[in-house]
């Protein structure tokens, strides 16, 4: 539930840090997320002396990336059933131990490839873990109104610090060496523990229908597999991001071969994306008056596509930042809309499990993109294969722009209009399959428009719990139509009643307007028995 106050409508891109709750992990945020990109320019430039060939460059990309593809849904339960503050807590001390851990092999002259390697992939898995749950909490920390807004304010963050990180981590790596620059990634671990230390959270009640970690996971992918409009999301975030990769995997090389650039350049470049974020960040209240969200992912996917067609041809070095300037305003602009949209379209009870998918399918395309790039790089070279990216770029983008997103407007807090269900006795709450049936009574002219939108409802049935729904009609009565799902267990179906949002009892009360009889209809909830018991009798 969302716990922040609920103040007036919000005004202007900044409002929703004058809650200090959210400002100050904000600002955390931007702290840590500063170190990160010090770690990483670090990282990624030395690999580039350890090995020349443009796939252990990749490499490197790919171990930050893999596991949040193969861990992030795993994490996004967490993030669902554990109180999300604490498992932060504990997150940042395994990334704050990577980073020693790097910093101290560095200050030896001990570190390989192999050991960045695995370091940045331990480092990955933190991140993995981290990710649905910053997500997660973000409907905690400001009001429904204020949601898309504060989502553009983290992405803001993130770029101030990709702005701030890369030159820092430059500067630092060309004075200071590796030990320095990885030792300044774990000073910034202190400040975000010391925010999420300061943030009392409300201590979560005990509900006697929690869910358990497998369980959430079922239910997790059942919502995604049934939610549409969540399918139209992932599609344009994989076809965006494979896409776009081609650029981030061979950053390092387009700045040390194609451009003739040191470590410090190489962290301006990065600096030059994160700028030019900042500034497509404050410019996206204005575009977005004009273009809506099919709009905005159009225009950032072609100009993606420009800027890695230009860098292939080795421009000059200001050039180069010039044209890094507008990648990070298109950058801001693609991942904005994209999770803007994605926690738009989410009830709370699924958040943290749904933005998982969304995250393993934004790391799936960056991580196998960057691999792609970079085996075809090995063969053509860096300048053929961003040309080639930057073309197909273009075409899937205009392609995928038919596809539209959804707009995100529906009502889905819950309604709490289903009745309890009457019992008997009492039953154990593991009990289960439940057949659950709606009994309605439909006049034969009205029975085409009445089971066009009951169809609608079943992608609402199996998003809140149901893996299996169905329509029959009685042989001896054309009136009588019963709708039927069916449910894991009686806790879950319980689970249900608390899940059904407002926009679902609107399509639900429509129904209701087909059936024609004076009662209500009949719902009737049936407990599988099993063969134990069956066995008895």
């Amino acid at each position: 539930m969302n716990t922040a106050p609920s103040p007036a409508p919000s005004e202007g891109a900044f409002a929703p840090l004058r809650q200090r709750l959210f400002a100050v992990l904000w600002l955390a945020t931007v702290v840590g997320n500063t170190g990160s990109f010090v770690r990483d320019v670090a990282s990624s430039w030395l690999i580039t002396g350890l090995s020349p060939s443009p796939l252990a460059v990749a490499l490197v990309q790919a171990a930050a990336t893999l596991p949040v593809f193969l861990l992030a849904i795993p994490a996004g339960v967490l993030a669902d059933i554990l109180d999300r503050r604490k498992f932060l807590l504990g997150i940042q001390l395994i990334l704050a131990a990577v980073s020693t851990a790097l910093m101290l092999l560095s200050a030896a002259h001990l570190l390989s490839i192999e050991a960045l390697i695995l370091l940045t992939f331990l480092g990955g898995i933190g991140t993995a873990l981290m990710g649905p749950t910053w997500l997660a909490i973000v409907p905690e920390l400001v009001s429904r109104q204020e949601l898309r807004t504060a989502v553009a304010l983290n992405s803001l963050g993130f770029n101030i610090a990709r702005a701030i990180g890369p030159a820092f981590g430059g500067v630092l790596l060309a004075a200071f060496g590796a030990a320095i620059t990885y030792g300044t990634d774990v000073i910034s671990y202190v400040f975000v523990i010391a925010a999420l230390l300061w943030w009392k959270r409300p201590k979560a009640e005990q509900d006697p229908l929690g869910e358990r970690f497998l369980g959430a996971f079922r239910a997790g992918l059942r919502y995604v597999r049934s939610s549409r409009e969540m399918h139209v999301v992932l599609l344009r975030a994989f076809l965006f991001f494979a896409m776009a990769s081609a650029l981030w995997a061979l950053l390092p090389l387009v700045a040390r071969q194609l451009l003739g650039g040191g470590a410090g350049f190489y962290g301006l470049l990065l600096g030059a994306i994160g700028l030019g974020a900042i500034g497509g960040a404050l410019l996206l209240p204005k575009l977005r008056q004009r273009l809506d969200a099919d709009g905005l992912l159009l225009c950032a996917a072609l100009a993606t596509a420009a800027v890695m067609a230009a860098l292939a041809l080795a421009p000059p070095r200001w050039l180069a930042v010039v044209l890094l300037l507008l990648l990070g305003a298109a950058w801001i602009a693609a991942l904005t809309t994209l999770n803007g949209v994605a926690q738009a379209i989410l009830p709370n009870w699924v958040r943290g499990r749904s933005l998982a998918v969304y995250l393993t399918v934004f790391n799936g395309a960056m991580t196998f993109g960057s691999l792609a790039w970079g085996a075809l790089a090995s063969g053509i070279g860096v300048a053929w294969t961003l040309l080639s990216a930057a073309g197909l770029l273009a075409v899937v983008a205009l392609a995928a722009w038919r596809i539209r997103l959804p707009k995100g407007d529906a009502d889905l807090l819950p309604s709490h209009h289903w009745p309890e269900p009457l019992m008997a006795t009492s039953i154990e709450q593991d009990r289960g399959p439940v057949l659950v049936q709606i009994e309605y009574r439909i006049e034969p002219a009205q029975r085409s428009a009445f089971l066009a939108r009951l169809a609608r409802l079943s992608s609402e049935r199996r998003r809140d719990g149901a893996y299996a729904w169905g329509v029959t009609e009685d042989a001896a009565d054309a009136t009588r139509i019963v709708e039927w799902f069916m449910v894991e267990s009686w806790q879950e179906h319980l689970r249900q009643h608390r899940r059904v949002s407002r926009a679902d009892a609107d399509l639900q009360a429509e129904l209701l307007q087909f059936h024609h009889d004076d009662a209500p209809p009949q719902v009737r909830h049936l407990l599988a028995i099993t063969r134990n018991d069956l066995a008895a009798r």
